[in-house]
């Protein structure tokens, strides 16, 4: 039986088989293959010094950093389990998901100490404190904990179906929940990824996504799967011009970012974009929520030739379909067909019944009839779950050529005076217009029509609207009862987001709502 390398194990092969290659780097630190294998092989042996066993948890709370990629790497090289905690938390999230994951110890960054301190007495499992960056008093410093260990191979048995990474999902809709990762299923990602994206050795990916999210888990360590390299940037904020910058000095050529990053980027004056050299990315990747048909325009027109990729997935089910480069344009909205890695198996209607496989696209002719994808898991993933199929609760439809298109979430979903109303289909409207960067569209409470359609809206820097404005704009575009009765304007830094910036919309229910009297 063959059995195939973890991360762990096939950096020790690439770091002799690229040994001039650079596997991480920062604004101040460049590591090739081989001075970062002994870092993470001092890393491992330390963790072990620590009593730490195969199938221990180890927690941490940092913001992109290349020790947390080197922390990754030497747990999967002697079966510890890694547990990367949003270092956006507030204390009693860290707290709930350190217990829950059952940690033995846990890294943190300098600056978060504080909100560790908060809870540390609760921290019930925890025996090692560890700080990433300054000295901090009652903490292990990194540098001290990798300068006392050997810089050997340490010795261990992993297989493939050991656990790796234990992620917290988004919490969307409800309070995060663990996600067990295997090996195997990281593994079978990076050779889809690799084959389905062309990464290779030469390629150089700019890591500004969290490093705490399965985005980052999936596609920059490919690259390093494959013997290419990581320029780690941080992720709390996303400065367009900072961004081109590095891409032009580094010569990347991948970038995964999200809608928000595209509209970010396109909000520069159009000189200025045209002055920084992106000839170098041959690839970008844009995941998270659906992208906007004038972004994809904008990306090809500012990058010619450059591939543009499209992903939906999950924590818990991987990479579920990607829209190639060819049908950006030729399939506007649509998330892609199935990738290789998943295997779509249930598709029930509005009312939950199954539909055959063969009848999906005919059943979508006869009508907009809406699907729920079932997914089946990888064998070692699915044992975290009860049964053996996991939903997102993501709405999709298919069409006749088999390409789907997500709805909503079923969660976010409206019904107003007995009529469904799905919130991105009125974002998607009342985003277009001129004075509009984002919005988010919920359901309050009302006491003739059941929920009201509201719209949460940031407007463009320098750019004025009125609600009454907005209101006629979706009129013209929407049947009355989708068009929304209320607008809400905030600032930008107000809108509640996910570590990869979904909105979350629960989080607006509960702050907007209020019970019909």
């Amino acid at each position: 039986m063959a059995l195939w390398l973890n991360l762990g194990e096939i950096f020790r092969v690439n770091a002799v088989k690229y040994p001039q290659n650079i596997a991480f780097c920062d604004q101040n630190r460049r590591f090739t293959f081989p001075q970062s294998n002994q870092r993470i092989n001092q890393l491992a042996h330390a963790l072990l010094a620590m009593g730490l066993q195969k199938g221990d948890t180890v927690s941490c709370f940092l913001e992109n950093c290349i020790e947390i990629c080197e922390l990754y790497i030497a747990c999967a090289k002697i079966g510890v389990v890694i547990n990367p905690i949003n270092f956006r938390l507030v204390a009693p999230e860290v707290e709930y998901i350190a217990n829950n994951a059952d940690a033995k110890a846990i890294f943190v960054h300098d600056e978060f100490v504080p909100v560790i301190q908060q809870v540390r007495d609760k921290l019930t499992q925890v025996k090692e404190f560890i700080v990433v960056g300054s000295p901090r008093d009652g903490y292990r410093e990194y540098e001290d904990l990798l300068g006392s260990q050997s810089q050997d191979e340490p010795r261990a048995s992993v297989k493939p179906a050991d656990p790796w990474i234990l992620l917290y999902t988004s919490g969307t809709t409800g309070r995060p929940k663990g996600v067990v990762r295997s090996h195997e299923s990281y593994i079978a990602f990076y050779l889809i990824n690799g084959c389905d994206f062309f990464f290779g050795p030469k390629d150089m990916v700019l890591t500004c996504m969290p490093l705490c999210h399965v985005n980052t888990t999936f596609f920059s360590f490919t690259v390093t799967y494959l013997g290419g390299g990581n320029y780690i940037h941080p992720a709390r904020s996303f400065r367009p011009a900072e961004i081109l910058k590095v891409v032009q000095e580094q010569g990347i050529t991948f970038i995964s970012l999200i809608p928000t990053h595209y509209n970010l980027i396109f909000s520069l004056p159009e000189e200025e974009l045209k002055s920084y050299d992106l000839s170098s990315i041959n690839k970008l990747l844009c995941s998270s929520a659906p992208a906007r048909v004038e972004h994809k325009k904008a990306i090809l027109s500012l990058i010619p030739g450059v591939k543009l990729f499209e992903g939906y997935g999950s924590t818990e089910a991987g990479i579920v379909t990607t829209l190639m480069p060819e049908d950006q344009l030729r399939k506007p909205g649509s998330i892609g067909k199935e990738s290789a890695g998943t295997d779509l198996v249930k598709i029930l209607d509005e009312n939950g019944k199954e539909v055959p496989q063969g009848e999906v696209g005919e059943l979508y002719s006869r009508g907009p009839m809406l699907f729920d994808g079932y997914y089946k898991l990888p064998e070692a993933t699915a044992e975290a779950f009860v049964g053996e199929y996991f939903s997102a609760g993501d709405m999709a439809r298919q069409d006749e050529d088999g390409y789907y298109y997500l709805v909503d979430r079923k969660k976010n979903m409206i019904i107003t005076g007995g009529e469904n109303v799905y919130p991105s289909e009125v974002e998607n409207v009342l985003v277009a217009h001129e004075a509009v960067f984002d919005v988010a569209v919920i359901g309050l409470p009302h006491e003739k029509w059941g929920e009201q359609v509201t719209a949460v809206v940031i407007l463009k820097d320098g750019k004025t609207t009125t609600a009454e404005d907005l209101k006629a704009f979706a009129r013209d575009q929407l049947a009355p009862y989708k068009c929304p009765k209320d607008i809400i304007f905030i600032a930008a830094d107000e809108m509640p987001r996910t570590g990869t910036g979904k909105i979350l919309h629960r989080i607006l229910r509960d702050r907007y709502g209020k019970k019909p009297s």
